[in-house]
């Protein structure tokens, strides 16, 4: 289980920094220094690859190609890459005002982690996939010739024993350079990337993130443009780690019924230490519940009964929790078969949304708020809003710094 500290908890030399609150917003993206630009970086070795706060090198797909002129051009493009236990995403984008257009997109199910809760290895068959899926993101990457992107990897690279093995593969093989990024900076990514989807209110908000091998939880403070994180936990139960844990054992709808009372009991076991530092909160007025991830977009295109699944519908809903919960039950009861004819699961998700069934209800047990927000958005696009954001603060530095040059001269 990852440590209980807020995912903000980086500190920047000399100072500690509070490691129960902070804000969301990234500004470690610094510009490098004039003698990195001139080198050009052409050590061989990338700088995410020495470090995993910075970009790669020159001639990777992460590479950052500094803008003399400083901060963001309205035509440039940028992306966003997470590997997760399940899935592999991109999105590129290019600055909009203060936000961000999206270009581009790629989404493909690798089942990364298969076995990984049994075994505690990545199979030769899961990296296979998740190449194949990379190789796509890495001519995406070409052609779209992004300026700036930053790729992760999330809980199935942590947990491997060969997770750095693989990321040395993807690197050779496709030119990406995947950060294995902590529990602690997935929700972080998470929240930031979805926040601005809260309900309005004056009440504390709880945002989760259920993955494939990890769900995050988060605790905000009411208030304020970038929400202040008061707590937060992660758990290594995510809809592919959780089915794999406990089995397959779907022969008949005592047996279903059975397996998902044990998948509510270790998530709720594990949720305990958060549960009990946020009971008090959980118990004011106006609390506010917001979840990103595959499980609360399917439930809601259940919801809404939709013939198949249609983003605009489901990002930023309101739904009544109860809902959820109702067809959370029914989906526990059902068989891999009945499931899979539904719309919007299919074959693919048949297999594991009743471990996030499991895993949303122990949510909606420990934080019980009247409805529940869902986003399409999370990693990806807080990722995109750091790299604009430090893109920003760095042209702002940059004029500041000329017009003191400016003022000196004169």
């Amino acid at each position: 289980m990852a440590d209980t500290h807020p995912p903000d908890t980086t500190q920047s030399a000399g100072k500690k920094r509070d490691r129960r609150s902070g804000k969301v917003a990234d500004f470690r993206y610094k510009r490098p220094s004039r003698q990195n630009e001139k080198s050009g970086n052409r050590s061989g070795k990338s700088r995410a690859h020495r470090s995993s706060q910075g970009p790669a090198s020159a001639g990777k797909l992460d590479n950052f190609t500094p803008n003399s002129q400083g901060g963001l051009r309205p035509g440039e493009a940028y992306a966003a890459l997470d590997l997760g236990t399940n899935n592999c995403r991109l999105l590129i984008a290019r600055p909009s005002g203060r936000d961000f257009t999206v270009i581009d997109a790629f989404s493909r199910v690798v089942k990364l982690g298969e076995d990984l809760a049994t075994t505690g290895r990545l199979s030769d068959e899961a990296m296979d996939r998740a190449l194949g899926a990379l190789s796509v993101c890495a001519d995406k990457l070409r052609r779209r010739k992004v300026r700036l992107a930053r790729s992760v990897a999330t809980e199935a690279c942590r947990r491997a024993a060969n997770g750095p093995a693989f990321i040395d593969r993807v690197r050779e093989e496709t030119g990406i350079v995947l950060d294995i990024i902590t529990a602690e900076e997935e929700a972080r990514l998470a929240v930031l990337g979805c926040h601005i989807l809260l309900e309005d209110g004056e009440g504390h908000a709880v945002i989760f993130d259920i993955g494939g091998g990890s769900t995050e939880l988060v605790l905000l403070e009411p208030g304020g443009k970038i929400p202040r994180i008061l707590d937060w936990q992660s758990v290594p139960w995510g809809v592919v780690s959780l089915t794999d844990t406990v089995g397959r054992g779907e022969d008949n709808r005592d047996a279903r019924l059975a397996r998902y009372a044990k998948m509510r009991e270790i998530v709720s076991g594990s949720f305990a230490p958060f549960a009990e530092r946020i009971a008090d909160a959980a118990k004011r007025d106006n609390i506010r519940l917001l979840g990103t991830s595959g499980t609360v977009t399917t439930l809601a295109s259940l919801h809404l009964e939709l013939p198949h699944y249609d983003r605009k519908a489901v990002d930023g809903l309101i739904v009544p929790s109860a809902a959820m919960r109702n067809i959370s039950e029914r989906l526990s009861g059902m068989s891999p078969d009945e499931r899979s004819e539904l719309p919007c699961i299919g074959h693919d998700r048949a297999d594991l949304v009743v471990a996030g069934c499991a895993i949303l209800d122990s949510i909606l047990d420990l934080w019980p708020a009247e409805k529940l927000g869902v986003a399409d958005r999370g990693i990806r696009e807080g990722i995109l809003r750091s790299l604009m954001a430090a893109e920003r603060q760095s042209e702002r530095a940059l004029k500041a710094l000329n017009q003191t040059r400016t003022d000196k001269a004169s």
